[in-house]
């Protein structure tokens, strides 16, 4: 029963030494992902340390493609202290990861007041030119997002761009893409994108922190059938002399 209990064991930490690895390209194109979003966003969240979660995911994901190999290795080797190193790792990328968890929490609620305090800094720097950075990051967003404005299109009344243009018009980023020939003209405001960038901004946001979240709490699990598998086979073969004396006589043999 002993014996069959420790193949089974063994068997599930074949199988999680193969997800790790799937886990590890995961975490490693999550983390790559929020990188990419977050460059796209910068200029309205200015504090850099949102990318922490990130960056920690993608070391933990490089780390997974180790723990694999160890798994495997110690796994079929039947070595105790390869199972332990195993398990010993997988503590520590299941307690880091923990801490993924929740210092996405902690960077998700700070996103809607960094987005409040910076945007309109963002807006009042556009010049409607390709060559200026946070002019091609408002022409981005509205484009993606579907947006125009911070809370609507009138806000581009009030910034420096509109006013020194004079001519009662908004980028035609503002534009929708189903009306051709669209200049931005406010005379025509059902040419335009009806809703503010900010609360579409602060979401998108939001749910890139989320996805981080998510797929920290979903390989934690994972690890920590791992770590309960390693533990078993480590145990049964320490208290199981008969399993002691088949892998004693399998290396004779």
């Amino acid at each position: 029963m002993g014996q069959c209990g420790i193949t089974s064991s063994k068997t599930v930490l074949v199988f999680l030494n193969l997800i790790f690895w799937a886990a590890a390209g995961i975490l490693c194109y999550i983390g790559a992902y929020v990188f990419i979003t977050y460059d796209d966003y910068d200029h309205f969240f200015e504090d850099v340390y949102t990318l922490i979660p990130a960056i920690i995911i993608i070391a933990v994901g490089t780390l997974l493609f180790i723990i694999g190999l160890i798994g495997c290795c110690a796994t079929i080797r039947e070595s105790s202290c390869g199972l332990a190193t195993f398990a010993a790792i997988l503590l520590l990328v299941f307690v880091t990861e923990c801490v993924v968890v929740v210092l996405g929490y902690i960077y998700r609620a700070k996103v809607e007041n960094q987005v409040n305090h910076s945007i309109q800094k963002v807006y009042n720097e556009y010049n409607g030119t390709n060559t200026d950075a946070p002019s091609r990051a408002i022409d981005y967003v509205q484009r993606q997002l579907h947006c125009c404005g911070i809370h609507n299109y009138s806000d581009w009344r009030n910034t420096h761009w509109f006013k020194e243009c004079k001519n009662n018009s908004v980028p035609v980023s503002c534009c929708l893409p189903s009306i051709t020939n669209c200049t931005g003209t406010l005379t025509r405001p059902a040419d335009l994108y009806q809703e503010g960038c900010e609360a579409l901004v602060v979401k998108k946001l939001k749910e890139i922190m989320m996805y981080v979240i998510w797929a920290s709490l979903t390989f934690a699990s994972i690890q920590m059938l791992g770590m309960l598998c390693a533990c078993m086979v480590l145990c049964r073969r320490s208290h199981d002399p008969a399993y002691e004396l088949l892998v004693t006589t399998n290396s004779y043999a």
